[in-house]
């Protein structure tokens, strides 16, 4: 009897709640972010994996603007000098590490330097990525296996290493770079798509346990359409210019931009909003027309790629 008058008395409160979010988020999509309101990032250490070129390099520099302190990790040393480097010029304190996230045991020993010799980190942009580019029958076990170790397992093992810290000082910011395809699959990215759908699913669960433990540790999941850092170099669609690849400077400064806004998920570019709802709703044949129109999942046949981190 409780149970039923407790669901009587709060199904109303629910469904405010849920017409308001729904009304809110329509809003914010609405509304260009960089007319949102931003808090600051000034004196926040943050560490950023893959941080030696594209992206990752880009992230670092917008955070510099912000006066943010990085911490830069690679296995590219040389790329990552030259982002410090860069993000001196601005006027930020960096430090840089050789980081293989792939190994478990690197990236353990490596934060224990990184909270010696920095302090505990408060934004964590996970970020390190590489591609195959193959059709499945055609990816070597090794390189499946590596894949999934840079683009999903580093997130579990940066995870473990950080997380305690913004947990124990409620305070901190979770960022990880997925992509499109995370949200379902395409022709010839099978281990990448596998990837990143994982990774979503890993982020979406830690941010609901940081509401049930009622934590103070924002999460941001990045979806970004193909972006020209090299990574994806000889992908080729029909009709692209209905949806042009995205530069590195464009999505770098967005990320740091939906930080500032606390902003959930950031599909980069916004309309992708729209494929996504199709994506989840379209019966999987018309999905398989529209794609051919596309020829979507061939695109990988021109693949040429540079073969490491993003």
């Amino acid at each position: 009897m409780l149970l039923l008058l407790e669901f009587i008395v709060g199904l109303p409160v629910v469904l405010v709640k849920v017409v308001w979010f729904i009304f809110y988020g329509i809003l914010r999509y609405l509304v260009p972010m960089w007319l949102w309101r931003k808090k600051s990032v000034e004196g926040e250490i943050v560490l950023i994996t893959g941080a030696g070129s594209g992206i990752g390099r880009q992230i670092a520099l917008n955070f510099a603007k912000k006066g943010a302190q990085l911490v830069l990790w690679d296995v590219n040393g040389a790329g990552n000098k030259e982002t410090a480097r860069q993000v001196r010029e601005l006027g930020a304190k960096v430090w840089t590490y050789e980081c293989d996230v792939s190994n478990r045991q690197n990236v353990y020993n490596t934060a224990q330097k990184v909270k010696h010799d920095v302090g505990s980190v408060t934004i964590l942009v996970n970020n390190a990525g590489i591609v195959s580019g193959n059709y499945f029958l055609d990816i070597p076990d090794e390189k499946i296996v590596k894949t999934l170790e840079v683009n999903t397992m580093a997130h579990f093992w940066t995870l473990k290493a950080f997380l305690p810290d913004m947990i124990k000082n409620d305070h901190g910011h979770i960022v990880t770079i997925a992509s499109i395809v995370g949200e379902g699959g395409i022709g010839g990215m099978t281990d990448y798509c596998a990837s990143k759908c994982a990774v979503k699913g890993l982020h979406d669960s830690i941010l609901r346990e940081m509401r049930v433990m009622k934590r103070n540790v924002k999460c941001t999941i990045v979806c970004p359409y193909t972006v020209t850092t090299g990574m994806f170099d000889g992908i080729q669609v029909r009709y692209q210019f209905l949806l042009p690849f995205l530069s590195p400077e464009y999505v770098g400064k967005k990320i740091v931009q939906a930080v500032q806004t606390d902003t959930d998920t950031l599909y980069l570019p916004p309309r992708l909003v729209v494929a996504m709802i199709l994506m989840h709703t379209l019966p999987t044949r018309t999905q398989l027309v529209l794609e051919g129109f596309l020829n979507a999942n061939e695109a990988i046949k021109g693949f040429v790629g540079r073969g490491r981190q993003r």
